[in-house]
C-alpha cells in the first residue's frame, strides 16, 4: 500500500503529514526544525524512503488572489532541492491559502500551552493540507469511475 507524505514548508518549521496505507485519512507526523533547507529536505527524503512514499505534496502559499509572491517562491526552491533528493518520488504541490488559520482555530479549542499550539500549528496545517489533496483525489477517481456514491 502506498503512503503520501504532506509538507507545510517554513522559514523556522516544516510540518509534516502522512497518509494512512489506503491514503484516505492525513495525520500528523513530526516537525522539521533548525536545519537547513538542504538538510530538511534530506530528512524528508528518508522518511519517504522509510513509509516507502509514492508522492509528496508541497503547500504552495499564494496570495489571496491567486497570485504567487516570495513565500511562493521560496517554497518552489525548496522543492527542487527536495527533488533531488527524493529518489524518483514525485512532488506535486497544493494551493494551501488558508490552511495554518484553520490549523490555528483547531489548536484554539485544544486544552494545550501556547508554546505547545505554536509547534502543532505546522504539522496541522500540513495534514490539513494533506487530507485536501487525499479527498480531492478520492472524488477524482470517484468522478471518473461514473460508479454512484
Amino acid at each position: 500500500m502506498e503512503r503520501i507524505i504532506g509538507i507545510d514548508y517554513g522559514d523556522r518549521r516544516i510540518g509534516v503529514a502522512v497518509s494512512d496505507p489506503t491514503c484516505t485519512i492525513a495525520r500528523p507526523h513530526s516537525l522539521i526544525e533548525g536545519l537547513k533547507d538542504e538538510d530538511a529536505a534530506a530528512r524528508i527524503a528518508e522518511l519517504a524512503a522509510e513509509l516507502e512514499a509514492s508522492l509528496v505534496v508541497v503547500g504552495l502559499p499564494r496570495n489571496m488572489d491567486g497570485s504567487e509572491g516570495f513565500r511562493a517562491e521560496k517554497t518552489r526552491k525548496f522543492a527542487e532541492v527536495l527533488e533531488t533528493k527524493l529518489d524518483g518520488v514525485p512532488v506535486e504541490f497544493l494551493d494551501e491559502r488558508l490552511t495554518t488559520i484553520q490549523a490555528e482555530r483547531s489548536l484554539r479549542m485544544m486544552e494545550a500551552s501556547r508554546k505547545q499550539k505554536k509547534r502543532k500549528v505546522d504539522m496541522m496545517a500540513a495534514s490539513l493540507l494533506l487530507q485536501s489533496y487525499l479527498d480531492n483525489r478520492a472524488f477524482r477517481k470517484r468522478d471518473e469511475s461514473d460508479e454512484p456514491w
